[in-house]
């Protein structure tokens, strides 16, 4: 990618052109960068960590297009928007279900499987709503020596 805008002729842009305009998404150039960094992996970004490596790949693009355009993904089911701890919001890039760990000490987030948790009970929904989904966050820290 350069500092023009143009986008970087690799085989992901293509493949995020396509996912961005199968979600509705109209495909722009800041778009699509953003969206083959994000996309390049299952992963677990800030909108920070997001600029800066845009910014440090030569792309001249806002604080507030990045924020914008990934809560235009979210929005439209690209990419899942986490609230962990409250400071900060992480964009998961693995839209599939699953739960996190979140590693208090370094910030990190693992992927949990859905089969790997169990759930005996869940309370009954008030009336006229029923269960959308579950977001479970498992906090971890170093054991005490």
């Amino acid at each position: 990618m350069d500092s023009n805008g143009a986008v970087a002729s690799d085989s992901v842009s293509p493949s995020c052109q396509q996912r961005l305009a199968h979600c509705g998404i109209r495909p722009t150039a800041q778009r699509v960068r953003i969206a083959s960094l994000l996309l390049a992996a299952p992963q677990h970004l800030s909108a920070e960590q997001i600029l800066a490596s845009l910014r440090s790949a030569g792309a001249r693009v806002s604080k507030a297009t990045v924020y914008n355009t990934l809560n235009l993904f979210a929005s439209h089911g690209l990419i899942r928007l986490l609230s962990v701890d409250g400071t900060r919001a992480w964009f998961d890039s693995n839209v599939d279900a699953h739960y996190h760990f979140h590693d208090t000490a370094s910030g990190a987030l693992i992927d949990v499987p859905v089969p790997e948790v169990e759930f005996s009970r869940l309370p009954p929904a008030p009336p006229g709503t029923e269960v959308a989904g579950i977001d479970l966050v498992i906090r971890l820290r170093r054991k005490a020596s």
